[in-house]
This record gives C-alpha cells, structure tokens and sequence, in this order.
C-alpha cells in the first residue's frame, strides 16, 4: 500500500511529505533540533503547543528559522 503524499514549501524548498503530516513530526523528520526554532505557516507564527495539532495541506508553506545561527 502506498503512502499519500502532499506538496509543501519549507524554507523555500519543495518537499513532498506525507499526507497527516503535522508540523511536529516535520521538525523530528528534518531533525530539527534548535530548542529555539521558530516556525510560521502560511505566513503566520505557530506557538510550540501547537506543533502537533497542526496537520498540513497541500501548498502549505512552512518555515523553520532557528534564531541561535552564527556567533
């Protein structure tokens, strides 16, 4: 059986993830691991608490910044 997948934008990028996909387990996938990271949606910034009750859609587009780069 084969796995939906959708298109997302994540940090620019085209990436095709599973459909369900939420935006906590997009952060474990990409080994995030900045206890800092910021992430928007759609434009939006995405409070942590709601990591993993966002599902994502199709077209979505994310962003992971991670405020702690350089020195």
């Amino acid at each position: 059986m084969m796995t939906a997948t959708i298109h997302i934008t994540l940090n620019g990028f085209e990436e095709a993830v599973v459909s369900e996909a939420t935006i906590a387990s997009l952060i474990r996938d990409f080994n995030e691991q900045d206890s800092d990271l910021i992430v928007e949606h759609n434009g939006c910034f995405v409070y942590p608490a709601e990591y993993g009750k966002r599902v994502l859609q199709d077209g979505d587009r994310l962003e992971f910044i991670n405020p702690n780069f350089g020195g």
